[in-house]
């Protein structure tokens, strides 16, 4: 790559610490891009590794984000603090491409220190999030801002749909020029079909029957919820296997508990995974799924849904965002 001598990657999400998406999206980014040029990724956690083609280094939280405030302001207020680690500490990268909100501001600041272009890649808006506030109280007003502040300042935005796209020229003040499309991919060579089922029976799912699955986080904008209350509308032969865990927050986890065992007592074979599986196990499951159900109120793009096409198994999911 002509003139582009080392990329620096600022996320939130890195293995083994991926929960959504974009850390999937990171992870086969940085390696991806690391077979053309030396990348350093910086991250949120306790990683670390010299390799000097994909160099790791985290940054561990902020012990005190909860001291004397209120403990929904912590996952901004830690943001703020690892993303000024991240940008004062000597950086040799000829650009800066930030992932999520969570490190806008790192490469806002990086930009500044050490004159060097910052792209962003847009995975999801704050503004048509807003749900989170019950996540992150006022916090969430100060996650928005971190956004549009890196945002508005970027040299250049990926967004993941066209669709995506829309949504930044219609919410915010940049240049149409440098915005532009890029879709989310998957390893084909890891998502595909299997005949194995340990898995599933590890985890008390009959592979001879069939069943509808969900994989996700328990959160308001996946849409977990709408799911499970529209069980009993599902024809009860079918199994409904739910692999959901890491709740945004107690109430919808909480929620989610009550849900559950509402209509696990109306009728048999809702089976609730809570844990969050190896990709070799959900892997297993993708291709063993009769129908895979994606009931997301936004996805930018929908990362998600490639995984169980790539195994072979039909998608039914929400028309927002990015998905259509």
């Amino acid at each position: 790559m002509p003139g582009l001598e080392k990329v620096a990657l600022f996320t939130n999400e890195y293995p083994p610490n991926v929960y959504g998406g974009a850390g999937v999206h990171v992870e086969y980014l940085s390696r991806e891009l690391s077979k053309l040029v030396p990348v350093e990724v910086r991250c949120f956690g306790e990683q670390h590794s010299d390799d000097p083609r994909l160099s790791v280094r985290g940054y561990g939280a902020w012990p005190g984000a909860k001291q004397n405030t209120d403990p929904r302001f912590a996952g901004a207020l830690d943001a703020l603090e690892r993303s000024l680690r991240m940008a004062k500490d000597t950086l040799d990268a000829n650009v800066v491409h930030c992932h999520t909100w969570y490190t806008d501001m790192a490469g806002f600041w990086a930009k500044k220190l050490w004159d060097v272009p910052l792209v962003q890649t847009i995975h999801s808006l704050e503004p048509l999030r807003p749900w989170k506030v019950e996540q992150l109280g006022n916090g969430y007003h100060l996650s928005s801002w971190i956004e549009r502040t890196g945002m508005e300042d970027a040299d250049a935005i990926v967004a993941v749909s066209q669709e995506t796209r829309n949504d930044v020229l219609r919410l915010f003040n940049v240049d149409p020029g440098k915005v532009h499309v890029i879709h989310n991919g998957i390893d084909l060579d890891q998502y595909r079909a299997t005949a194995a089922s340990d898995a599933l029976v590890k985890r008390g799912v009959d592979p001879s029957k069939p069943f509808v699955l969900f994989v996700g986080r328990i959160t308001r904008q996946k849409g977990i919820i709408h799911l499970v209350n529209a069980i009993p509308e599902i024809d009860p032969s079918l199994q409904v296997v739910l692999c959901a865990g890491a709740p945004d927050t107690k109430e919808i986890g909480q929620e989610m508990q009550e849900r559950v065992a509402e209509v696990s007592a109306q009728r048999p074979g809702v089976i609730w995974i809570q844990e969050m599986l190896p990709r070799a196990d959900v892997i297993q499951f993708y291709a063993q799924a009769s129908l895979f159900c994606c009931p997301s109120v936004y996805e930018p793009f929908g990362i998600i849904n490639l995984e169980p096409m790539a195994c072979e198994t039909a998608v039914v999911a929400s028309d927002v965002g990015g998905i259509p």
